[in-house]
């Protein structure tokens, strides 16, 4: 018979692992963009935003 908690753990262990690595992708990603001395930040005030929409 399957040890189907052993199978469990195992995806969920996967699983996890999985969605660490892309919030670390995605940590990096935004600290290359931020860190950019190019990068130009346009900050919006809240009446900007809801006349664009």
């Amino acid at each position: 018979m399957p040890d189907y908690k052993e199978m469990y753990l195992t995806l969920f262990r996967a699983t996890e692992q999985a969605v660490n690595t892309l919030i670390a992708a995605q940590q990096r990603c935004e600290d290359l963009y931020v860190n950019d001395p190019g990068a130009e930040l346009l900050l919006l005030s809240p009446d900007e935003e809801q006349e664009e929409e």
